[in-house]
C-alpha cells in the first residue's frame, strides 16, 4: 500500500519519491505480493500529484460554477480530474469520473477506475476541512482498491482487498465496537440540515455532521468512526473508493437493498450506502430496517 504524501519529510510532492517510499514501506511491512501492488503505486502517485494541485488553491477563497444539478464545480475539480486520468488509466481499463464525460466503453471493461477528483466541493468552497480526492479501483464490479487524501487535514488512506489499509502510513483497522450504544455515526451535514437524521437523534448513536461521503467512509475504514450511512442517492464515484477501503480493512458495506455494493453500472446512481465496523452490521441493519428498499436488480448495461 502507500505511505501518505503528507507524512513524508523530503520532497513530499514528488510522485516518484512517494512510490519509492511505498516500495520501502511494504518491503518491510509486506505484503509486496499483493495482486494490486501496481494499482496501489498508481494511486499513490495520483494522490501525490493531486496534493500539488490542491496547494495552488486556498479553501474558502475559490470561485465556483454550478452544474445543471446545482452542484458546484471549481478549477481544482477539473485540474485534478486530468492528473488522475494521466496517472491511473492504462489501455484496457475503464474510466468513470464525476468530472469526465461518461464513456460507456467502460461497461465492457473488467477493470475500471471510479473517481471523484474533489468530493466535498461545497466544503472546499466554504473553507471547511472536509473534502478529499477519492480514487476507487473496481474489478468485475467489485471495489478492490482505493485511495483517499484530505489535503486540509493531511490524511491519506490507501488499501486493497488482499493487503489491508494504511492510514498515514500505519495499518488501519475498523471499529471493534460490538454495540451501537454510543457508536460514533458520521452523518452528511446536508442531510442533517434537511432533517433526515431526526429519526436517529434520540437513539443509541452519537451523531457527528460532516461533509464528503468519501472522507467519512475513509474515517470508518481506519476505525476513526464506528459507522456512516446515507439514505439518499449517491453516485458510484462518491463511494467506490471509500467502500473499497472499508472492505479492505475488514469492515462491512451494504446498499439500502441489503446487498453488497457493486459498481460500473450504466446508471451510476445508487439509492444509498451503509458502512461500519464488522460487529455492528446486524444491529445497524435492524435499526435501519424501516428505511431499506426491496431488492431490484440493476442492469449492468
Amino acid at each position: 500500500m502507500g505511505v501518505s504524501p503528507g507524512t513524508t519529510q523530503r520532497n513530499p510532492r514528488c510522485p516518484r519519491f512517494a512510490s519509492v517510499l511505498w516500495t520501502l514501506t511494504w518491503a518491510i511491512k509486506g505484503p509486496m505480493n499483493s495482486a494490486y501492488s501496481d494499482i496501489l503505486m498508481r494511486i499513490e502517485a495520483a494522490l501525490a500529484d493531486a496534493r500539488v494541485i490542491f496547494g495552488r488553491f486556498t479553501p474558502g477563497a475559490i470561485d465556483a460554477e454550478f452544474k445543471a444539478g446545482h452542484d458546484p464545480v471549481t478549477e481544482a475539480d477539473r485540474a485534478i480530474d486530468a492528473v488522475l486520468r494521466q496517472n491511473l488509466l492504462r489501455d484496457g481499463e475503464g474510466w468513470l469520473s464525476e468530472e469526465s464525460v461518461d464513456d460507456f466503453a467502460r461497461l465492457d471493461k473488467s477493470r475500471v477506475w471510479v473517481v471523484d477528483p474533489l468530493d466535498g466541493t461545497r466544503e472546499f468552497v466554504k473553507g471547511i476541512p472536509e473534502f478529499c480526492v477519492s480514487i476507487g479501483f473496481v474489478e468485475d464490479g467489485i471495489p478492490v482498491a482505493g485511495g483517499i487524501h484530505n489535503p486540509a487535514t493531511n490524511e491519506t488512506f490507501i488499501g486493497a482487498m488482499d493487503s489491508g489499509v494504511l492510514y498515514n502510513g500505519k495499518p488501519g483497522t475498523p471499529s471493534g465496537r460490538t454495540s451501537l450504544q454510543g457508536a460514533v455515526a458520521l452523518a452528511s451535514r446536508s442531510e442533517v440540515k434537511r432533517g433526515e437524521w431526526k429519526p436517529f437523534e434520540n437513539g443509541p448513536l452519537e451523531i457527528r455532521a460532516m461533509g464528503s461521503v468519501a472522507y467519512k467512509l475513509a474515517l470508518v475504514s481506519a476505525g476513526l468512526a464506528d459507522i456512516t450511512f446515507t439514505l439518499t442517492p449517491k453516485h458510484e464515484w462518491d463511494v467506490a473508493a471509500g467502500a473499497a477501503l472499508v472492505l479492505s480493512s475488514g469492515g462491512f458495506v451494504s446498499t439500502l437493498e441489503n446487498a453488497g455494493f457493486r459498481a460500473n453500472h450504466k446508471n451510476p446512481l445508487l439509492s444509498g450506502l451503509i458502512a461500519g465496523g464488522p460487529h455492528l452490521r446486524t444491529e445497524l441493519m435492524s435499526l435501519l430496517e424501516p428505511h431499506l428498499h426491496p431488492a431490484t436488480p440493476q442492469p449492468r448495461k
